[in-house]
């Protein structure tokens, strides 16, 4: 589009009556329909949502004729506030109150400017479609870009672990995975966000799929075509042969492996082959040559598990491991020259892992930096465009599009503790009462899998042997005012009379069963998932969840592998086949929102089941809309080192401009490296083992769910760190100053449901102009008053930390030093605490340490206000489980602070109030200043009773 121009149209220049008869729309309710005279869409259907989100759908000749279903994502889009439509100079404009949407009549091609007249998103060209058959349907590929050269930052798209923050240059695929979660929202720092409304996979950035390295770009090893591999066994060369692509990412991969270099390993055998024999140690090293055909800056991506390492004219530029049984991508740029050769050299320590290196040619500037989707399934183009003030702004947009994020029980801000996994209701709920006996804080304790007899998943049942009680184990838990979650995967058996009853009703799934795939279990069984897009197979689901599980007295949900991940390690064909057809359609066509309808039976179940008690969903997928469905997500099952520790940060802070607020982590990272999990580690990894754990555990304790959990060894807190030992006193320390910040952490989280706020937050949300604070992704912000910094190099004891804003003050918690911001200044990081600061005139409510949240509901709240600048907070208290919050029953008192007369005011009290509310409250007001600390719990400098009135507090200076 002609920016130039859109100064005439909005003046209000003429259209030609000529080009109004070749192009003709007419107005719909809400919007309007566009007939392109030229371009690839056949029809373009713009409609406006509230006071200014448009939907667009852009529909090709291909698929002429088509409606558009109702979205999954957005279920009830909101009605159209005032607008109006003009037509002007060959275009036809949408005005509503917070924006314009701009279509071109000739080519339907769509602009966004906001209330003043600025673009703000602009279509870059025609939509892309191409033809494409799903099981015997018509579709397309469909992809449109937006905003080419722009130098904006792009947050969002879900969770993604690779330490990227700002999305602009990057290429992320959306496909549901066990350590990522597909949501197609992005935000930008121009103050809108795009909900790519297609439930496929899809491509941000190039839309090109990334190929095997081999496969179109030219490998060379001594003058042959493809790389050279060298197969060892115990260090002795087995194998060496030419190979066109490095390739065994999938289990049908393995089938190429040569058959002198095969052994059994630690892996498959545990430390022993099958004749009772040592295992033998494999090693693959590929070497080659690569002459790329273009110039530029070539995006690669090694897939792989166990150790690996990759060299790039001998500079190493990879060396990760991951657990063998769970690969996933690391990715790296290299600037390369048309016709210079690169050398090439892959290390690779199997260990029945698997292993991909894959390659995407370099593209133009203007291209590389854009807003750019691609859907392999679609039937249109087919998005929503949300404005907003700011980028909270925008979250909430979206958040009238897809839901409100329901609110938690206050419980689940608390300290929850699970391990891989309690094999006996005896250890659960021993667990539980040694933290009360060490009175160390605890809210949660979690049943993860395999508590059902071996031939049983699905089954729901409990394997007697182990738990011979599980409804007096439930009560056990609650006598000790702890609340319990357990494990409940979509999968099952074809054994078990809840998978017959799918079956009867044609909605279980059967590619998985055809394939004749078996899982890890045993000798390994037959299973699969259930169907739910059908509201039938949601209703059976939960119905059998709570006749075995609700009915005992179960709190919460844990609904592991909910991608689904009915086999790992499937190429995606072969997921594809094995999770559908679905009851919507085929399973390409919504291969990422299984997590958001299995939510929805958990959900709507709970409602009906418990009415008046929030839902609690803990599930390893997401999908937009999710936090409508009272649903926290976690990063799955990531590996215990240090590179994964910091990509937390980033994952996390993504997610939450997903629109999803409620995100945690496993504690000290799900699986360990064989030197971690020794019987008898050496002295050097275990202490690594335990400091890894502990900066893990700093960081937990200011994430949005504080969770601990893992293979062995034990992550109980006693367990994994010695009586006595700094790393004790530290665990303890930060599970107790959770527990006192629960009134800042628990307003803070109901400000996700009455503000659409967000309780994880990139530094980008306050400072988008701030080029540094576009990229960090090391830091964040827990709600607005708190910058953590956590620490994720061993054996580090200061960190860099970058503090936003010139006319920021900071203060050091711990110290109390107060620094100016817009700097970058080297923390102090000691082995028990983790670097972190409070923005001056933050307002920050605090209670004493309690062993459960609301053991003590009327106790003193203690207001500690950092000064040096104005100040806010709205501090919000409720009865913690009800629904009542919905109809008002909470308290809200407006907290606010003068920096010129040092005074405290606290409003009168809002809400209906709630069961059992204290009538008046004790406030302790604590000041803070330069090189004063908030670390003394019981220091107060004025106490006041407050009854609900207005009252006032003065600082003495």
């Amino acid at each position: 589009m002609n920016k130039a121009l859109i100064g005439v149209l909005l003046a209000g220049s003429a259209m030609s009556a000529a080009h109004a008869a070749a192009a003709p729309y007419e107005k719909i309710d809400g919007g309007v329909v566009v007939t392109p005279t030229n371009g690839t869409a056949a029809r373009v259907e713009v409609t406006v949502h509230g006071d200014g989100m448009f939907h667009v759908i852009a529909i090709p000749a291909a698929m002429k004729g088509y409606t558009a279903e109702a979205s999954l994502m957005v279920p009830a889009a909101p009605k159209a506030g005032a607008y109006e439509v003009t037509e002007r100079a060959g275009h036809v404009l949408i005005r509503a109150a917070r924006g314009t949407a701009d279509i071109e009549l000739a080519t339907g091609e769509v602009s966004f400017l906001d209330a003043a007249g600025r673009v703000v998103l602009d279509q870059a060209g025609a939509p892309r479609f191409a033809p494409t058959t799903i099981d015997g349907r018509q579709y397309v590929t469909a992809s449109q870009q937006f905003n080419r050269a722009s130098d904006e930052g792009f947050y969002g798209l879900g969770q993604h672990q690779n330490q990227q923050m700002n999305y602009n240059g990057e290429d992320v695929e959306l496909a549901q995975h066990n350590m990522d979660i597909a949501v197609p929202f992005l935000v930008s720092t121009r103050n809108y966000g795009i909900l790519w409304d297609n439930d496929g996979i899809t491509r941000f950035g190039n839309p090109a799929p990334y190929k095997l390295l081999g496969d179109g770009l030219k490998v060379t090893s001594g003058g042959k075509p493809g790389f050279a591999a060298s197969y060892y066994l115990n260090d002795k060369l087995a194998v060496m042969r030419q190979e066109a692509t490095i390739n065994y990412q999938y289990i049908r991969d393995q089938a190429n492996w040569p058959e002198a270099a095969k052994a059994q390993t630690t892996a498959a055998t545990g430390g022993q082959n099958t004749a009772g024999n040592a295992v033998q140690k494999q090693r693959v090293v590929w070497t080659g040559q690569v002459t790329p055909d273009k110039t530029g800056v070539h995006k690669f991506q090694l897939y792989g598990s166990s150790y690996f390492k990759v060299f790039m004219n001998g500079r190493e530029v990879l060396n990760r491991w991951r657990q063998n049984w769970n690969p996933w991508y690391a990715n790296f740029d290299l600037p390369m020259t048309r016709g210079k050769k690169v050398d090439v050299r892959v290390e690779w320590e199997p260990n029945a892992g698997y292993i991909a290196l894959l390659h995407n040619d370099p593209l133009p500037a203007a291209d590389r930096h854009s807003v750019w989707f691609t859907s392999d399934v679609a039937r249109s183009v087919n998005y929503w465009y949300v404005p907003g003030r700011d980028m909270d702004d925008v979250v909430a947009g979206y958040r009238k599009l897809t839901g409100k994020a329901v609110m938690m029980p206050k419980w689940a801000y608390g300290f929850w503790q699970s391990r891989q996994r309690y094999n006996t209701q005896a250890e659960l709920v021993g667990v539980v009462q040694k933290y009360r006996e060490l009175n160390i804080p605890i809210d949660n304790i979690v049943q993860d899998w395999f508590y059902w007899p071996e031939n049983a998943w699905g089954s729901h049942d409990f394997d007697k042997a182990r738990f011979p009680d599980p409804k007096g184990m439930v009560e056990q838990v609650h006598d000790l005012h702890a609340n319990i979650m357990i494990s409940v995967w979509p999968k099952f058996y074809p054994t078990t009379e809840n998978y017959k009853e799918f079956a009867a009703k044609g909605l279980a799934y059967q590619g998985n069963l055809k394939m004749g795939n078996k899982d890890w279990v045993g000798p390994g069984y037959l299973n699969t998932v259930y169907d739910p897009y059908s509201a039938e197979g949601r209703h059976i689901f939960w119905q059998q969840i709570e006749n075995k599980l609700g009915k005992i007295g179960m709190d919460a949900w844990w609904a592991d592998a909910s991608e689904p991940d009915l086999h790992s390690n499937l190429s995606i064909e072969e997921r594809t086949a094995a999770m559908g057809p679905t009851a919507r359609g085929p399973a390409a066509e919504y291969f990422n929102s299984f997590p958001l309808m299995n939510s929805a039976a958990f959900y709507d179940g709970w409602r009906a089941f418990k009415p008046d008690v929030r839902p609690f969903l803990l599930t390893r997928s997401g999908f937009g809309g999710l936090q409508r469905n009272g649903a926290a997500v976690w990063s799955g099952d990531v590996a215990s080192r240090w590179y994964d520790l910091r990509a937390q940060i980033s994952a996390g802070v993504n997610t939450s401009f997903s629109g999803l607020p409620n995100w945690t982590h496993d504690i000290g990272g799900f699986a360990l490296e064989d030197r971690y999990a020794a019987a008898k580690p050496l002295p050097a990894d275990l202490d690594e083992w335990r400091e890894l754990n502990l900066r893990w555990f700093q960081f937990g304790a200011f994430s949005p769910l504080f969770r601990s959990h893992g293979e062995p060894p034990f992550r109980e807190i006693y367990e994994i760190s010695p009586a006595g030992s700094p790393m004790r006193a530290s665990m303890v320390w930060y599970d107790e100053l959770r527990y006192r910040l629960m009134p800042y952490i628990y307003t803070v989280a109901a400000d996700t449901w009455f503000k659409d706020g967000s309780i994880m937050r990139g530094l980008v949300m306050d400072w988008p102009n701030d080029a540094q604070a576009r990229t960090v992704n090391d830091e964040f912000l827990f709600g607005k008053a708190f910058l953590a910094a956590p620490v994720t190099e061993y054996k580090a004891r200061t960190r860099k930390v970058y503090l936003p804003d010139a006319d920021q003050t900071w203060y050091d918690y711990h110290s109390g030093q107060a620094y100016r911001g817009g700097r970058t200044i080297t923390a102090t990081a000691p082995l028990e605490r983790m670097p972190l600061f409070v923005r001056a005139g933050s307002i920050v409510p605090m209670g004493p340490v309690q062993q459960y949240v609301d053991q003590l509901p009327d106790a003193p709240i203690t207001l500690v206000v950092y000064t040096g600048a104005n100040g806010q907070f709205s501090l919000y208290e409720d009865d913690g489980r009800s629904e009542q919050y919905r109809s008002g029953a909470f308290s809200r008192v407006a907290l606010n602070y003068d920096e010129a007369s040092g005074t405290l005011t606290l409003g009168a009290r809002e809400g209906k109030g709630y069961a059992n509310m204290p009538a008046s409250r004790t406030i302790k007001v604590r000041w803070i200043g330069p090189n004063q600390s908030a670390d003394a719990a019981s220091a107060t400098d004025t106490t006041v009773t407050y009854t609900g009135a207005a009252m006032t507090v003065t600082r003495q200076r």
